[in-house]
């Protein structure tokens, strides 16, 4: 009984109750403080990482602008071009005459043709130089070094299209030559000695003396947006092929790939049964979601083109292959957005009389709708972007005009962004390189942005 009487005091001894509850309390601040000290940790880790990713976006994007910016604009001369009759013999266009025969008018044609290939059109050129500057006329051999090659042949096509031309004047934009251009853009060092420079020091001079009097200019290259690509004259070359080709090949894969992975998804999530079966569809189409796209390249290269025999290097096979790669995308998002709709919906419809189908596509599906545009518009931008696939169905092949039609030989833009940044005349191109990536970064961009507006525009809540 003493011993219970003196358990008990110690038990309920307040001096050590109260020593207890201290303890206790330390041991708690100590825990809150240790959780706080993790939980602020996590804040500047998270916000660190938050910070680091926009530097190097940032970064990135500040390195391509300052690339690509000044690629837009390029040297050239707007001279008076007068069409010298006495240079310009070739005489009138052929016109068919009475009682003549299509190939003897063919022939006459082809002739004419000829004639015109034949003209001197860089001594037109020439002349306008020394025209708008006669102090030029002193250095006139070194006057065609200036100016790109393919602007004699322009000349050449505008007066074969209107040879009312021939004998008036006209105030024509002439390109500079790439090297001139790279030489006065400053973009290579020019204390290098004379063996490694492209120009010689007469060409070099005289483009400093022209820069300094105003007639060579820096002004905007629309060149870039509206001609193809080009090796013979790299100063002309441009994006419009390449553009033509993914707008084409963008077309097919919204066609092919948007109705068939929605529907597949629909089908899948709404009314596939759950069996073995729908189990392995489900689970080849999240791995297929992960396949190397070059993977897609080899399939469609074996199918399209071994197999099928369609053209080489045409957007339609690299939509249809572009296709292939989306469908995962889609068919996975279309179903996420689908069971982010609460089941509520369902049971209420059909509780209310609908039958599975009016359930789906009245109720279901509009609500699912902003989720699946989004899917269905980044799965787009993501093949725009894409290269492998392309290269092994023959779209890296130079193509120097732009394709009208699906089935018109094309690059795209991936391709040549690939192409220019392996040209030899890498401190031409790669100013330009940049500028393409700009151009594809910006549909990529105008893609995501119209994503976020639809989905906004369409967006239910519930």
């Amino acid at each position: 009984m003493t011993t219970s009487n003196s358990t008990a005091d110690q038990v309920f001894d307040p001096q050590h109750a109260a020593e207890l509850r201290e303890k206790r309390k330390q041991t708690i601040s100590n825990s809150l403080a240790k959780r706080h000290r993790k939980e602020k940790s996590f804040r500047f880790f998270g916000f660190s990482a938050v910070i680091a990713g926009l530097f190097f976006v940032a970064l990135l994007f500040g390195s391509i602008l300052s690339k690509g910016l000044p690629a837009f604009w390029q040297s050239s001369m707007s001279l008076p071009v007068y069409f010298d009759p006495a240079i310009i013999t070739t005489g009138a266009k052929p016109v068919q005459r009475a009682g003549e025969s299509p190939a003897q008018f063919e022939e006459r044609f082809i002739a004419w043709q000829t004639e015109m290939g034949m003209v001197d059109w860089d001594a037109l050129i020439v002349n306008a130089m020394i025209a708008k500057d006669p102090a030029l006329g002193s250095k006139r051999d070194d006057l065609a070094s200036l100016y790109t090659s393919s602007e004699a042949y322009r000349l050449r096509d505008m007066v074969m299209k209107d040879p009312s031309l021939v004998g008036k004047k006209e105030d024509i934009k002439v390109l500079a030559d790439a090297n001139v251009d790279v030489w006065l853009a400053g973009n290579i060092d020019r204390s290098l000695p004379d063996e490694q420079q492209q120009l010689s020091p007469e060409v070099r001079q005289l483009a400093d003396e022209m820069k300094a009097s105003g007639v060579m200019e820096n002004t905007f290259n629309t060149n870039i947006f509206v001609s193809p690509d080009s090796r013979s004259s790299p100063a002309t070359s441009g994006l419009a092929g390449a553009f033509m080709g993914s707008l084409f090949m963008m077309l097919i894969v919204i066609i092919i790939s948007i109705p068939i992975g929605v529907a597949s998804a629909i089908y899948l999530e709404e009314f596939a049964p759950k069996n073995w079966i729908t189990d392995v569809i489900e689970v080849n189409i999240n791995n297929l979601a992960a396949v190397p796209s070059i993977v897609f390249g080899l399939l469609g290269a074996a199918i399209f083109i071994g197999w099928m025999h369609l053209p080489l290097s045409a957007p339609l096979v690299g939509g249809l292959v572009l296709s292939l790669m989306t469908l995962p995308t889609v068919i996975i998002t279309t179903r996420a957005s689908l069971k982010a709709v609460p089941p509520s919906i369902r049971q209420a419809a059909l509780g209310l009389g609908a039958s599975r189908v009016q359930t789906v596509f009245h109720h279901v599906l509009p609500l699912a709708l902003p989720g699946i545009l989004t899917g269905a518009i980044i799965g787009v931008a993501q093949a725009l972007g894409e290269t492998a696939p392309l290269l092994l169905i023959g779209m890296s092949a130079f193509v120097a005009s732009v394709p009208t039609t699906p089935f018109d030989q094309s690059s795209a833009l991936p391709v040549q962004i690939f192409l220019w940044q392996g040209n030899e005349l890498r401190n031409f191109f790669e100013g330009r390189t940049a500028a393409a990536i700009i151009v594809l970064l910006a549909m990529m961009i105008g893609l995501n942005s119209i994503a976020i507006w639809l989905r906004k525009k369409f967006e239910v809540r519930w």
